[in-house]
């Protein structure tokens, strides 16, 4: 196979949690691009028809699923919708998040569980729903989008709750990749530095020493700077590997 053929998503599908904004927007528009049908999930059915409509305008398929997936119950509902309309999944991204600036002694228990539930718990729920079917038919790549807060603490903005929870995430995903690889399911991650999304301010003057001057390439990047590292994970230009959280940082934790 030529090798630009690897990267190829032609003939699978994929769900993308938390698509309708953002890096899951990107990635689920990468999807496409790479040939791939894609399940838009999101809670906002607006946003989530306008990016089925992006896709379909890319020439490929695309359905929508919304739901929380903080409870249980919500989650294997998605999943099921999701199977159920394409007859299978061979990618899950795991994408959904949340995030609270706040330093540590005037966190909430309620803002504690809030970044937890929907960054940790939630991905843990989607991957043992999605998990459990790509195990059943023996083939499966599941990516998680983690951090670099995951890998060091941010600053000046205090985030402990993200942190810990990204840092969950890059363990679960070596935990998982180690458990599954012998049924033929792939699990990696994926830890963006800086990007310009809603939930991330870089452009804002007050963080420019910190998050722009700190980083080796001195700039933040767009969330289709992050795409192609998805959809490399996802396809069989990665068939070797599984348990990596590739960094995508501009080298802002080389120093």
């Amino acid at each position: 196979m030529p090798v630009l053929d690897t990267f190829s998503l032609a003939g699978r599908t994929a769900l993308v949690t938390g698509a309708t904004r953002g890096l899951g927007r990107a990635f689920a528009r990468a999807v496409a691009e790479a040939g791939g049908d894609v399940v838009v999930h999101g809670r906002d059915a607006s946003a989530a028809q306008e990016v089925k409509g992006e896709i379909e305008a890319l020439g490929r398929t695309a359905h929508v699923v919304l739901g929380d997936l903080t409870e249980r119950a919500a989650v294997e509902d998605v999943v099921a919708r999701a199977v159920e309309a394409t007859g299978g999944l061979d990618v899950l991204v795991n994408n959904a998040g949340a995030c609270i600036h706040r330093p540590a002694l005037e966190v909430t228990d309620e803002e504690w569980s809030h970044v937890i539930d929907t960054n940790l718990t939630a991905l843990w729920r989607m991957s043992q729903a999605v998990g459990a079917h790509m195990v059943e038919r023996g083939r499966g790549a599941i990516v998680n989008i983690g951090s670099i807060s995951g890998m060091i603490v941010n600053r000046p903005q205090m985030q402990p709750a993200y942190n810990a929870s990204k840092a969950a995430v890059h363990q679960l995903t070596k935990s998982l990749a180690a458990e599954w690889a012998p049924a033929g399911v792939r699990v990696n991650a994926v830890a963006p530095g800086y990007i310009k999304t809603d939930m991330s301010p870089v452009d804002e003057p007050q963080y420019r020493r910190q998050w722009i001057e700190d980083s080796a390439q001195q700039r933040y990047a767009m969330p289709e700077e992050v795409s192609p590292a998805v959809v490399f994970l996802a396809s069989d230009a990665a068939s070797f590997m599984s348990g990596t959280v590739l960094v995508v940082d501009g080298g802002y934790t080389l120093f």
